[in-house]
């Protein structure tokens, strides 16, 4: 099993982003039949097996093995990989292209990056696996608190000139054999966490029933 599988087809795609399939995928981290799979979600063995189907048509889950119990033989599936990215190239024309508005200071080229990136490596790790290979890559993740907008302007500044001092001092264009290598430095704010939701308040009493004589 993969760590993680990049999805390219459309068709793929649909299929993993159908709810029901998309459960049944995250109970195949453990190999299971039919039947252990309908036990597990809670559904119809039917149901599941049609879902297995198509998952499996799509390389999504393959078989793991074949039991053979009395006159039936069960089939035990598993996910090819342990979690799903779909690639932003499903989307063809219309994904994220950051040749349109190559603009430093703009969330979506940012966005745009980071969809080329997902693209590029997705593309990487289908061939890597298919060749029995791994890809040679290298990622930074950190957080940093500014105290003012002026500070965020004068990191951003200062790191796209050590960016470009490192590029400029490695990069050699006649170089033989060499392998072109792509750089993405992103900064954006993180998210902030929603407040978790408060609790109802307590239902108001029934008013008393009354139990005079309507006489």
């Amino acid at each position: 099993m993969l760590d993680v599988a990049v999805i390219e087809e459309p068709a793929a795609a649909e299929a993993s982003l159908d709810p029901i399939r998309a459960r049944i995928l995250a109970a195949l981290a453990e190999p299971g039949s039919a039947a252990m799979v309908a036990t597990r979600l809670g559904l119809p063995r039917q149901k599941v097996n049609y879902h297995l189907k198509e998952l499996e048509r799509h390389q999504l889950v393959e078989l793991a093995e074949e039991r053979r119990k009395g006159n039936v033989t069960e089939r035990v599936y598993r996910a090819t990989a342990a979690s799903y990215v779909i690639s932003p190239s499903v989307l063809a024309a219309v994904s994220p292209d950051p040749s349109r508005s190559p603009d430093q200071l703009s969330a979506r080229w940012l966005l745009a990056l980071g969809s080329r990136l997902v693209q590029e490596v997705g593309a990487l790790l289908t061939g890597a696996s298919r060749a029995g290979k791994r890809v040679a890559s290298f990622g930074i993740d950190a957080e940093v608190r500014f105290a003012s907008a002026a500070d965020r302007a004068a990191f951003a500044e200062e790191l796209s000139e050590a960016v470009a001092a490192l590029v400029s001092r490695y990069h050699d264009e006649s170089a033989p054999g060499g392998r072109t290598h792509r750089v993405v430095v992103g900064l954006h704010q993180i998210p902030a966490t929603p407040p978790p939701a408060a609790p109802a308040p307590p239902a108001a009493p029934a008013p008393p029933v009354s139990q005079e004589d309507p006489r």
